[in-house]
């Protein structure tokens, strides 16, 4: 089994953090992994993608030009990296902001609306929680344990009482998936 994905956004929208956090996840599940991260100088505001490789076997090239799986959250990453998505894939976008929208018919496309989830569970720092947990709905790549035990590791110790709060997101993310 081998995952080629591409997470692209704004920044502040955690693309990053969720390519660490799948890429974390992989590793706990003895995966061999690569997570290349990809962003302008602004931290914020400011276009960022990640590519993330999972697979069972070694990887020979964390470099890619066509992906298995493309999460898009802005047009500007919609617009870019639609074409880059392999026939058969998944194209995986959230309505928020979105004006022009996906028009390949030789991919699966779908559109989540993780922006509008935040706001029913009250917290908008959950968003990219919320589109992992709809990627993972659509291929369980890894495991919510796994994702769970990614957090503890990437959040500062200060942070872990959130992660009931995260945990929660995975699953209003996975119920996004129809």
């Amino acid at each position: 089994m081998k995952s080629e994905i591409k997470i692209a956004g704004f920044g502040g929208q955690g693309v990053l953090s969720m390519g660490k956090i799948l890429a974390y996840s992989g590793l706990m599940e003895n995966k061999e992994i690569t997570w290349m991260p990809a962003y302008g100088p602004e931290q914020r505001g400011g276009t960022a993608n990640v590519t993330v490789i999972l697979s069972d076997d070694p990887i020979s090239s964390p470099i890619l030009n066509t992906y298995d799986m493309v999460v898009a959250l802005n047009q500007q990453s919609l617009d870019k990296f639609e074409s880059k998505v392999k026939p058969g894939g998944i194209l995986i976008y959230d309505s928020y902001g979105i004006h022009k929208r996906p028009t390949r018919t030789d991919i699966k496309v779908y559109c989540i609306n993780a922006m509008e989830a935040t706001l029913e569970i009250g917290n908008n720092k959950a968003f990219n929680m919320i589109v992992l947990g709809a990627m993972l709905a659509l291929t369980p790549i890894v495991t919510i344990d796994s994702v769970l035990k990614a957090l503890k590791k990437t959040l500062p110790e200060r942070h872990h009482h959130l992660i009931p709060m995260n945990e929660a997101a995975l699953r209003k993310g996975m119920s996004l998936i129809k």
